[in-house]
């Protein structure tokens, strides 16, 4: 009788899932009773496990700087995120997250709608104002230039509208 799967892992520094796997694809033989020899065991390991190639080592730790230099700058690896990664991202958006709650406690942030609505009643105001510009004017200004109040009005009442056209055709991006 030999050992207990559990125990010949713990013989081996291994987890005793690792070997069921052995077992299953082959790699160490049980006993017919299902322990295991440790001897017996401890050969067949040594011989059907691959050793890893010359420069595995090497390989991955440079991986692992290159993965640190790329968390520092925010992006992550292409190769999949570890849970080390994923905890960083999740703190940093939480990170942000309270930064605007606080910024909106403090009064700092304005609602977007609200902005909206405001700069445009403002410029309807301002339009409104130089639509009326015309009409309040005209008559002084004619007087002045000794001209029509009548034909200066309708003279600077389409200029007006045609530069408010103009300024009416540039779209502002409120995002």
């Amino acid at each position: 009788m030999g050992l207990s799967i559990r125990a010949y892992a713990r013989h081996r520094g291994v987890s005793d899932t690792s070997v069921h796997k052995a077992i299953r694809t082959g790699r160490i033989t049980p006993e017919p009773d299902g322990t295991l020899n440790a001897d017996r065991a401890d050969r067949e390991w040594t011989s059907n496990t691959d050793t890893p190639k010359a420069g595995t080592r090497q390989r991955a730790t440079a991986q692992v700087t290159t993965q640190r230099r790329e968390d520092t700058a925010g992006a992550l690896p292409a190769g999949g995120t570890s849970l080390l990664q994923a905890r960083t991202v999740n703190e940093v958006v939480k990170a942000q997250t309270n930064k605007v709650r606080l910024a909106r406690l403090k009064g700092e942030l304005v609602d977007r709608s609200e902005a909206i609505a405001h700069v445009y009643k403002l410029a309807r105001s301002e339009r409104d104002a130089w639509l009326n510009w015309p009409a309040r004017v005209s008559a002084q200004m004619a007087s002045m230039l000794n001209v029509d109040a009548h034909t200066l009005h309708v003279a600077l009442d389409a200029t007006v509208r045609e530069h408010l056209q103009e300024l009416g055709e540039v779209h502002a991006r409120v995002d």
